[in-house]
């Protein structure tokens, strides 16, 4: 028949590995009144850099009790604010269930914490070597609107990124001219991560989860040559004729 399928050909999709940036919520207690103000404040701080951006909840400092989590109510409040929560990450067979109960994926907390004690008991010679993944490159201007992602190694772009588009990578980020969109380098909690630029002129810059925004970052190097690195949990700017 015209305009059918060969289901033995083709398949109508393909389940495949990704590494997808996402926003992780470090819970320490839940009050609903005291999230969503707390919520608020954070996307006041950069509008439009949550917009649908899908989240996971951290339970791994929750200390609050397991009657007072409502997933509900989380999602609810974070779809108010165009958030999408995707799974939990962390948390006991109680905090399991209620995520479950919720639709909502579970997924483990990440395998160094887990197995840091274990990794300190094997001897050096079992450790093996692995090839750093290659860099990104990237010669064109990140024009605005425009998504570059290095999901494995640094990106490197040389031109510039203009105001409005967006460039992360699991490494570091050096930019050959001016930034002045948004930079997330470290997405998968790299802390040792670092940004550089010839000119900061960005929206905002985030390690590992830790951000600064504009009015932040105009306070000092602003349309300098610099290099921003995490340092004792606080995003720092040197210039790069310091460093």
């Amino acid at each position: 028949m015209t305009g059918t399928i060969d289901t033995d050909v083709r398949q109508s999709f393909d389940l495949k590995g990704a590494t997808v940036p996402m926003t992780a919520l470090e819970l320490h207690y839940f009050d609903t009144e005291t999230f969503e103000a707390n919520l608020r404040d954070k996307i006041s701080q950069a509008p439009g850099f949550f917009r649908d951006t899908p989240l996971v909840v951290s339970l791994e400092k929750y200390q609050g009790a397991a009657s007072e989590l409502d997933f509900f109510q989380i999602i609810g409040i974070c779809r108010r604010h165009n958030i999408h929560v995707v799974g939990v990450r962390g948390g006991d067979e109680d905090h399991r269930r209620l995520a479950r109960h919720a639709g909502l994926a579970l997924i483990p907390a990440p395998a160094g914490r887990e197995r840091a004690s274990v990794e300190a008991t094997e001897a050096p010679a079992a450790a093996t070597a692995t090839s750093p993944a290659p860099a990104r490159v990237i010669s064109q201007p990140v024009r605005s609107g425009q998504q570059v992602y290095a999901p494995e190694g640094d990106l490197v772009i040389l031109a510039s990124v203009q105001h409005g588009a967006e460039v992360l990578a699991a490494g570091n980020i050096h930019v050959y001219g001016p930034l002045r969109g948004r930079a997330l380098a470290g997405v998968h909690g790299l802390e040792d991560a670092r940004i550089f630029c010839q000119s900061l002129e960005a929206e905002l810059v985030s390690i590992a989860g830790h951000y600064k925004i504009s009015e932040d970052l105009q306070d000092k190097h602003w349309k300098l040559a610099v290099q921003i690195q995490l340092k004792d949990q606080v995003l720092v700017t040197t210039p790069l004729d310091k460093s």
